[in-house]
Order: structure tokens, then sequence, then C-alpha cells
């Protein structure tokens, strides 16, 4: 009874403690490192623990915008991580961006207002070549295209979008799905490897299959 009783207390005094971490370990608009971004806006969070983040300079983030814990968030090179300037990356407001999600800018990114995910969803502007059969693939020069998610859009858990995808409003991304590129128009449901536009709304008719 005693060693249970010692069991709870310690278990009780580590969750204490954590939640503590937690609370003074997230980034907010008036912690010392949300000063190194090119805006952080009133009311928003990144949730502790974070994986990585730099290249803060050219990272805006909006009002009210919430990102999950063990993100990882960059702008550029680690060797231009203390550049300043146009951001390359913006999220806007009321922003929900779920646990593990992976934002890897080099041009530019933008994630519009009210833009929800599921975990582990993962964003890029860049590919590496693969066209020299000479070359390991990782060494080959990459591709930069622009990235934009609509505002009001859902990206499901596991969700890819990849260099040249540009979302419309009120898109939603299946789970799992990889967006290469793809331009989907607002309204539209994307799903699939490589997604493709699966359901869309059309006004007078709601919403239907997009083989309709």
């Amino acid at each position: 009874m005693l060693r249970d009783e010692m069991g709870r207390l310690v278990g009780d005094a580590i969750h204490a403690l954590w939640t503590r971490v937690q609370r003074y370990g997230a980034i907010g608009p008036r912690h010392r490192r949300a000063r190194s971004f090119h805006s952080f806006g009133e009311g928003s969070l990144i949730a502790f623990p974070q994986t990585v983040i730099f290249g803060e300079g050219r990272i805006a983030i909006g009002e009210h915008s919430t990102i999950g814990p063990l993100a990882s968030i960059s702008a550029g090179m680690p060797s231009q991580a203390g550049w300043r300037g146009d951001p390359v990356i913006t999220i806007g407001d009321r922003c929900m961006l779920g646990k593990g999600i992976g934002i890897v800018g080099h041009e530019r990114i933008e994630i519009g207002d009210d833009v929800w995910t599921g975990h582990y969803v993962y964003v890029t502007d860049q590919n590496h070549g693969y066209e020299d059969l000479d070359l390991p693939i990782g060494t080959q020069m990459w591709k930069n295209e622009p990235v934009v998610i609509g505002s009001d859009s859902w990206l499901g858990h596991g969700a890819v979008i990849l260099p040249g995808t540009r979302l419309g409003r009120h898109v939603v991304v299946a789970a799992g799905a990889v967006v290469a590129g793809l331009e989907v128009p607002d309204f539209s449901v994307v799903a699939g490897v490589p997604a493709r536009v699966v359901r869309r709304h059309v006004p007078g008719a709601g919403w239907t299959s997009a083989d309709a």
C-alpha cells in the first residue's frame, strides 16, 4: 500500500512538472524567441516541445493560431537561419496546425486563415531532382515552386503537400493524400496517391462526385 501511494505521488508530481514545462516551454507573442520571427500575432502559440525551428526572421504567424507540439518549421537553408526579409512562410489567423506538422519553405508557402490540420502533415515547396543517374538524388539540385493553402481548408492526418500545389478556399485533403503540384478549385475534396479531386461543390447541385 505504501509503495502504491508513493507511486501515485511520484506520478502526480511528474505530470504536474510536465504541465509546467509545456506551459513555459511554449512560444507565445511575448516570449523572447517570438521576437526573432518576422511577425508573431497576438494570441498565437507554438506548443512545447518544438522539434526544429529556424529561419524565424522569414516566418510570419497571424493572430490566434496554434501550432501543435513536435512541429518542424524552417525557412531557407540552415546557413540562412539568421536572415531576415519578406516572409518565406506565412501562417494566417485562427489556424490550428496539428502535432508533428512539418513546414519546409525555401521560396514561398502561404497558409490562409482558419486552416486546420490533423497530425503529422508535411508541406514543402522544394524537391530534389533525380534526372542525373550518376549522382545520388540527395545531392542533385532542387526545384522550388510556391505552395498556397487556401483559407478555411482542412488537411487530414498524414497528408503531404508538395511543390507547386495550390489549394483553393474550403478544400478538404483526405488523410494520407499526397498532393503533388495540383491546382485545386475552391470547395473541393482531394484524396489518393497521387491526389485528385474526388468531390466538388457545384452551385445549385450541392456536393457531387468529381466524375459526375
